[in-house]
């Protein structure tokens, strides 16, 4: 019998126990019912044993190698530990070792059981895990080592030995797949913990990795693949693979502070070889100008020279017959930009050659400026296109192509913000430069005028008065449009623009600096940085330009947006006129009737001024309204997204970066407040916004100066 029972805790089968491991009836009257308690134990062990067994066999089929390597090592503990003790056990017996075999010839039951009586909690542990893991088709690394970490946390020593071991066996399959990511830059086909961009894939990593870590991971293995990929001049070297090779053998991620010493590491060695070696402070200082100059408006005369070219390109587009030939198409406006370069200093910029106008509604023909009187009501829908038609009339985009190495530094998500703000500042700019020739056609018109009408502006008595009145609130309009758009742009340009890009290279300067020159070699400088650092700071940089021109609040976007297309209607509506607001004295036959009613054109013309500067002045009463009120309720930084911020980005190498940007947050909150706070000032001189003149209603052609600020 005891021959029987060690064979069944082998993992033999045997008639003494039915399929549930219960003993058999036939066999139980032979038995003292304590002898069959020792004997229903023994049978209960060798079960779990048995379904263990059958289990990792089973899982051993699995294609993932976490799983396999989890399957040999349990079936190693099994064989070096629970049948090492049934073969130990078998040979006391022959050897009737007075430990076991009492008096030499007895074997007791109760000895043999509490022999295995150390298996029972093991063995339950262990099916309860198989039976978890069989329940799942697919593990994926970093849940599977969450699980065996959070069951090896037992106050059972046996159990949590075992599942130690267990977690220790997938944790080193999942570091040679680690080392294989950020040492050789190798994506495995089998289980990759990257995507073919070089992105974390979900579930590749266990909780007990920091957050700080997995982002220095899939920074270094996207660095290091990607220069492989590129197959640079310069490679990194193999004495430093091998060092970053030993380091990572040396921990394991369950080790969460020793594994995040050796990832800084790691990351600060790579940064540092990126730094002198691929990307260098010349490359990020040339993006950085670039990106300023031909997206932030800069490079003024290239600006003028580009919006001139686009007016060129228009104009003669529409003097064409219908055709294929009057449509314009992507290589049009590139050519545009090459033109536009000619004679100003980004002629001779080789970054000129990265910038593509692109037509995301493909070709089109050009457009006439719309003579139509916008609405009163601003919308309050925040879209990003918004200025996107203003330029062209037509959806306009302005890209800006990134190659390796570049793409270690800019984002396509950053590209796009500064595609919008390209659309909103040459917006105004456009608009700016409108007016401008607005203003110079009725100069020029009054001069013409007046060599022939003297002071006065012809016509008979009541039609010299109307006459008079409807010029000075078509001067007044221009005069207010060219005011507000010179207060904007002063405000966009010298407080945001130029602040934010001097704060910005003073950044990049000092840490560039700090690396290139070897002087900090650790994260505990506030000099560090890294490509990640540096795409925080850029982020950062680019949220606060969203937020001091204003697009992160969707109704001042919206008010600026109509405040333009009424400008935009004006000027139209202007140069529909001849270039001048009167009409001219012969069309209405003043000079030669004996009528003195005022004349029909004057009329039509003083009914159209006045609409538009009834719907100039709502709008800009209404943007003054709701940047006072935006100061009191929104905080400067509101469009930042969150998902960007400097803490969760921020690795280990760069939180002393972090912490003193983060330090400077409320400062430049405060400083952006007073921004808005001039601009405020710039709007209301003479205090026209804040104490509005509240002058009644009045008959005839003095309503219309009433109402155009002349009285």
């Amino acid at each position: 019998m005891i021959a029987e029972l060690l064979l069944v805790l082998a993992g033999h089968s045997s008639s003494l126990f039915q399929q549930d491991a219960s003993l058999n009836p036939a066999f139980a009257p032979l038995l003292h019912p304590g002898e069959q308690q020792a004997v229903q134990s023994l049978a209960q062990i060798a079960a779990r044993y048995r379904h263990i067994r059958a289990a990792c066999t089973r899982l051993s089929k699995s294609p993932s190698r976490y799983i396999c390597a989890l399957c040999a090592t349990l079936r190693l503990i099994l064989r070096d530990e629970y049948e090492a003790l049934v073969v130990e056990t078998e040979a006391k017996v022959l050897r009737r070792d007075p430990s076991l075999v009492a008096t030499g010839a007895f074997v007791p039951l109760s000895s043999i059981r509490a022999l295995f009586s150390e298996w029972d909690a093991p063995l339950a542990a262990l099916v309860d895990l198989v039976d978890l893991l069989e329940a799942e088709k697919q593990w994926k690394p970093g849940p599977l080592i969450d699980l065996l970490l959070s069951r090896s946390r037992t106050g059972v020593h046996r159990i949590a030995n075992i599942l130690e071991r267990l977690s220790s066996a997938v944790q080193r399959v999942w570091r040679s797949q680690m080392t294989a990511f950020i040492v050789h830059g190798s994506i495995s086909p089998t289980d990759p913990l990257a995507s073919k961009d070089y992105a974390l894939v979900d579930g590749s990593m266990p909780s007990c990795i920091s957050p700080q870590s997995r982002d220095s991971v899939q920074y270094v293995g996207r660095a290091v693949a990607t220069v492989k990929a590129a197959k640079w001049q310069k490679q990194l070297p193999t004495t430093l693979a091998s060092e970053h090779t030993n380091m990572l053998e040396s921990v394991l991620p369950q080790d969460q502070h020793a594994f995040d010493r050796v990832i800084a590491q790691i990351r600060i060695n790579v940064s540092e070889w990126l730094w002198m070696n691929v990307l260098t402070r010349q490359d990020i200082e040339d993006a950085v100008n670039s990106l300023g100059d031909y997206f932030l408006l800069r490079n003024g005369e290239f600006s003028l020279s580009l919006i001139r070219e686009i007016e060129r390109l228009k104009v003669s587009r529409l003097t064409m017959r219908s055709g294929p030939i009057s449509m314009i198409r992507d290589q049009d406006l590139n050519l545009a930009l090459l033109r536009a370069s000619l004679g100003t200093t980004a002629q001779q910029d080789p970054t000129l050659a990265r910038l593509r106008f692109s037509l995301p509604s493909g070709p089109l023909r050009p457009l006439l400026p719309s003579l139509v009187s916008p609405n009163l009501a601003s919308s309050t829908t925040s879209d990003p296109s918004l200025f996107h038609s203003h330029l062209l009339g037509t959806p306009l985009l302005l890209s800006y192509t990134i190659s390796w190495p570049l793409d270690l530094f800019l984002e396509q998500t950053d590209l796009t913000t500064y595609s919008t703000l390209f659309s909103f500042l040459s917006a105004l700019r456009k608009t700016h430069t409108r007016i401008h020739t607005c203003w110079t056609s009725l100069s020029n018109a009054q001069r013409a005028r007046r060599r022939w009408t003297g002071l006065g502006e012809g016509g008979t008595a009541e039609d010299l008065e109307a006459r008079k009145n409807l010029l000075r609130c078509g001067w007044g309009i221009v005069r207010d449009m060219g005011w507000f758009l010179d207060t904007l742009l002063g405000y966009i340009m010298t407080d945001v623009v130029d602040v934010e890009f001097r704060r910005l290279k003073e950044t990049l300067s000092k840490g560039v600096d700090a690396v290139t020159s070897g002087t900090q070699r650790t994260p505990g400088g506030d000099d560090y940085l890294d490509f990640t650092s540096l795409r925080t700071i850029h982020t950062a940089y680019l949220d606060r330009l969203l937020s001091g021109c204003l697009l992160n609040n969707s109704s001042l976007t919206s008010t600026i947006h109509s405040i333009l297309e009424s400008s935009e209607q004006f000027v139209a509506q202007v140069e529909r006129w001849g270039g001048d607001v009167l009409p001219a004295l012969l069309f209405e036959g003043s000079l030669g009737g004996g009528s003195e009613q005022v004349g029909i054109l004057v009329q039509e013309r003083r009914l159209v001024v006045s609409q538009l500067n009834q719907t100039l002045r709502h709008h800009l009463a209404s943007f003054y309204e709701q940047l006072t009120v935006s100061t009191s309720q929104q905080p400067f930084s509101a469009g930042v997204d969150a998902s960007k911020s400097i803490l969760i980005n921020a690795s280990i190498a760069n939180q002393s970066l972090a912490q003193g940007t983060l330090k400077n947050i409320g400062s430049a909150e405060a400083e952006a407040r007073r921004h808005i706070e001039r601009l405020l000032l710039r709007l209301d001189f003479n205090g026209e916004f804040s104490t509005p003149k509240a002058a009644p209603m009045r008959e005839g052609d003095e309503e219309i100066l009433a109402e155009g600020g002349i009285v």
